[in-house]
């Protein structure tokens, strides 16, 4: 990745923001279960930050997702991961298809306000059936006239106790499970939609999180993103931004973690030196940095070969599943050299252990991202027809 000057001033921008708006609250939200999302937006859409590679004619910087991938990384450095998560909600899990694929009237009604930080976006795929096997989702929308009438659930709903829209995924039709679904934008405010109390999570606990419900929910057509039974295709489409900004935005997260590990290392004697002088020990660091300069350069290729307009779904994935996997492993060994500090619930690795856990599963989980890989492999076994 070779970075412009425009690279670096994103890269600051994001990390100024980082340290001036969100990690002296953090504590604060995390007892909370909440962070309040209208207020953060906005001040992060004021500074151009929630539409940095979508289009200039909505508000955005038009810009390659390079610049994208700049910012996911400087969030890495909030001393949480439930708001950064809830950031890339708004930037590259509920926006993405509506930039690429909806009419220029439903952009402007939606998309350029989340942009501007006026609207907060959730994304609605997985429901306590269907996580990972989207085809297997149940949730339908049939016409009725010039409306659509919603009914089913969706289940760990970022933000959704704050969204003023939802990016649904529904069958529209009784075929095929990769042609009968549709993406529908649903304003969180229309009469039938309802919510289950916030879900009590292991991790990510300043990001609110319920069950939408959606009993004979009515949204007019035209709220539909792009073609009828295309929504499988731009979900998928959809999940390729998203696993590259997960993989980003795990890199300084991780690098936090190594950073602060060694400074206590440094300053925690045992046996008349320094734990950090354990070989051990500083042994360790050393793998876990190179394993994390291994994983941003397997992102940054990611990247550069989805600018270039190449299939990078199966680099995307390695990027995933590699992410989320060292994630664990970071957090893990750095927790064993806290010792009964690691074992605190405010402690930066335990933090790290239960925040980063959701890596592995959300937005697809290993064993799906392994698939992928497999059949790109071309070693995938071919399903047995029944």
């Amino acid at each position: 990745m070779k970075f412009t000057q425009e690279h670096e001033e994103i890269r600051r921008t994001t990390r100024n923001f980082i340290e001036k708006e969100v990690n002296p609250y953090v504590d604060e939200w995390e007892n909370a279960g909440i962070f309040p999302a209208h207020e953060l937006f906005k001040k992060m859409g004021d500074l151009g930050l929630l539409g940095i590679s979508k289009p200039e004619s909505v508000g955005g910087m038009g810009l390659d997702y390079s610049y994208e991938l700049v910012a996911a990384e400087e969030l890495g450095v909030a001393h949480c991961g439930g708001v950064p998560l809830a950031i890339g909600v708004q930037t590259n899990m509920a926006t993405p298809a509506l930039a690429r694929f909806a009419d220029k009237s439903l952009q402007q009604e939606f998309l350029a306000p989340a942009i501007a930080g006026d609207l907060v976006a959730s994304i609605a795929v997985s429901e306590t059936g269907a996580g990972s096997d989207v085809a297997g989702m149940k949730t339908a929308a049939r016409k009725d006239g010039d409306d659509y009438i919603i009914n089913g659930s969706k289940m760990w709903i970022t933000t959704s106790t704050q969204a003023d829209f939802f990016c649904l995924l529904a069958n529209t039709s009784e075929g095929k499970p990769h042609s009968n679904k549709s993406l529908i934008v649903v304003p969180a405010n229309t009469p039938g939609i309802t919510l289950s109390e916030p879900l009590n999570k292991l991790g990510m606990r300043s990001s609110d999180t319920a069950q939408v419900f959606f009993d004979d929910v009515r949204v007019p057509q035209r709220y539909r993103i792009g073609g009828e039974g295309a929504g499988f295709m731009m979900q998928m489409i959809q999940f390729q931004e998203e696993r590259l900004w997960g993989a980003a935005n795990t890199l300084k997260a991780l690098e936090r973690v190594v950073g602060e590990t060694i400074t206590y290392c440094r300053e925690r004697h045992t046996f008349g030196q320094p734990l950090i002088d354990n070989q051990v020990i500083h042994f360790r660091m050393a793998e876990l940095q190179t394993e994390i300069e291994a994983l941003r350069a397997l992102t940054y290729q990611a990247c550069e070969t989805y600018i270039e307009g190449k299939d990078v779904t199966k680099l995307a994935s390695m990027a995933k599943l590699k992410g989320g996997r060292l994630a664990r492993e970071v957090s893990d060994a750095c927790l064993q050299y806290w010792g009964g500090m690691g074992f605190m619930w405010d402690n930066v690795a335990s933090r790290s252990y239960r925040d980063s856990r959701l890596a592995s599963i959300g937005g697809g989980a290993d064993e799906i991202m392994l698939g992928i890989i497999c059949k790109y492999m071309n070693i995938l076994p071919a399903k047995r027809r029944s």
